[in-house]
């Protein structure tokens, strides 16, 4: 399972439920590495789609408490372990956790690979993605140029690896 984020310098990823940076390179490369897979996300996340839709060419697994929301277009699970095992077949290298805050926390345990876009920029968050730079279980494998978004924010993007993969908890 992997992770995809767009963060600033201190880990911000959104405030008021939106994005902090607008990135019309890291919008494609989400589109270009999601596409064909599986994205599970938060109903807040989903709700901050244009007109609240699940995306486009995609799987969609809402990740909600409330056991009786029900989206168009995608799939709700209730908890964790209920989303494990629907994914248990599946080819973990399609699967991609997309938000937000208190999803990415609860599934990145079970995360092997997080493509992350670091925007070089300092801007007031309401919701972070844990720094992984502090955390001995990962490492960056691999940095990549990104180039200047059209409001001036430098950016790179990064992919950060578990040190050991198959430590993440068991599905089962």
């Amino acid at each position: 399972m992997n992770a995809i984020v767009a963060i600033t310098k201190d880990w911000g990823i959104g405030r008021d439920g939106s994005l902090l940076v607008r990135n019309k390179a890291d919008m494609a490369r989400f589109a270009r590495l999601t596409t064909g897979g599986i994205v599970i996300m938060g109903r807040l996340t989903l709700e901050s789609f244009p007109g609240a839709k699940p995306l486009k060419n995609r799987r969609n697994i809402v990740l909600s408490h409330d056991d009786g929301l029900v989206v168009d277009g995608a799939e709700v699970v209730s908890g964790t372990g209920e989303l494990l095992r629907l994914l248990e077949h599946k080819d973990q290298s399609r699967i991609w956790v997309i938000g937000g805050e208190s999803v990415y926390r609860q599934l990145l345990p079970y995360c092997d690979r997080v493509y992350l876009t670091l925007n070089e920029t300092l801007l007031p968050a309401d919701a972070r993605f844990p720094e992984l730079d502090k955390d001995p279980e990962w490492k960056v494998a691999k940095r990549e140029a990104g180039g200047i978004t059209a409001d001036g924010v430098s950016f790179e993007f990064v992919t950060y690896e578990r040190v050991s993969e198959g430590n993440a908890p068991s599905s089962k």
